[in-house]
């Protein structure tokens, strides 16, 4: 026996999560992580290392009941929705897009995906289908807000142009004002000094360990803690950091619906600095965003996918459509893109 089921996947910097689950009756299995990134190539995201991470995973998940607990009576094998989440669609998607329908259709017997940038899917994560504005911010930090009619973005532009007030953003000023005080030049910190020669030896050789690293910006994003260690006793970097909130209340203040009562909601690791962050955080939304709510985020980006697909399987989508956003495909063959 089968039951009708759907697949949902959050694909970012750090690999593959994934997690199926029974329509209809609120079960999901536990995620599987694959621990490798999807790479990218001339086309954008590589749908063709994206299936090769994706397909064992999936077979896992429904066939093995250590895996899943979705169901101990029936398997569940009958995939007719996905939902797919995937850092930089918005822009680096077009490969997958027109790649990815139709080979979840011949690997699964997928009937309709969505694929959704991974702000979108952050945003149904933590505030469903309310109004409102969500920061995630980890590495890289981007603001989505939407009334329900359409979505609105800001910044998320990657660390060499933009993801203001992010982890690399932030490890990046922290190193700046460490490398003065090294220099002996105004606005440096000893304090990160010290901390940032614990981390990455003399100071003379940080160009070396930085520039030539493909992972640069989490190498920055791991001096992040550093930085908010020292806040609460050294002026430059508790300025790095309220500098860091003032960015992430513009960002939100720039697409957060300027009427009723719209919702506001933070996620991703980097609020995990704690108070030398939040709270001057939660002061510049105060001052930007009056008339709106600060709210705790409900769920992370994989469970925003979740909610997405079953309310698309259910035919109860409510969150806006949009072409680089959030889109629903049928495969060729199968039905309409819309």
């Amino acid at each position: 026996m089968t039951v009708p089921g759907f697949l949902a996947v959050d694909s970012g910097g750090s690999g593959l999560r994934v997690v199926v689950g029974e329509v209809g009756s609120g079960r999901t299995s536990g995620p599987l992580a694959s621990g490798e990134p999807v790479r990218t190539g001339a086309r954008g995201i590589d749908a063709g290392h994206f299936m090769e991470q994706l397909v064992p995973m999936v077979r896992a998940l429904t066939k093995s009941s250590e895996a899943s607990e979705v169901s101990e009576s029936a398997e569940l094998s009958d995939l007719g929705t996905a939902v797919i989440g995937a850092a930089g669609l918005a822009t680096l998607g077009d490969g997958l897009r027109e790649e990815l329908p139709g080979a979840l259709a011949r690997e699964f017997g997928v009937r309709t995906v969505a694929l959704a940038a991974d702000a979108v899917t952050a945003y149904a994560g933590a505030l469903g289908t309310r109004p409102g504005a969500v920061v995630a911010a980890g590495t890289g930090l981007i603001a989505i807000g939407t009334d329900l009619i359409g979505w609105r973005r800001a910044d998320g532009w990657g660390h060499l142009l933009g993801d203001c007030g992010g982890g690399a953003w932030i490890g990046r000023a922290g190193l700046e004002a460490a490398l003065r005080a090294y220099d002996g030049r105004d606005g440096g910190s000893e304090a990160l000094l010290t901390c940032a020669e614990k981390q990455f030896g003399a100071m003379a050789g940080l160009p070396g360990k930085v520039y030539p690293r493909p992972d640069r910006p989490a190498v920055l994003a791991a001096f992040a803690p550093r930085v908010a260690e020292c806040a609460p006793d050294d002026p430059v970097a508790a300025y790095i950091l309220r500098a860091a909130a003032r960015h992430m209340a513009e960002s939100a203040a720039a697409v957060c619906p300027a009427t009723g009562e719209p919702q506001v909601a933070l996620t991703g690791g980097l609020f995990k600095l704690g108070e030398p962050l939040l709270v001057p955080l939660h002061e510049e939304l105060a001052k930007r965003l009056p008339h709106a709510r600060l709210v705790a985020a409900e769920g992370d980006p994989l469970d925003g996918a979740v909610r997405i697909a079953r309310d698309l399987a259910a035919g109860a989508l409510a969150l806006p459509g949009d072409e680089l956003m959030l889109t629903v495909v049928a495969p060729k063959g199968r039905g309409d893109h819309f």
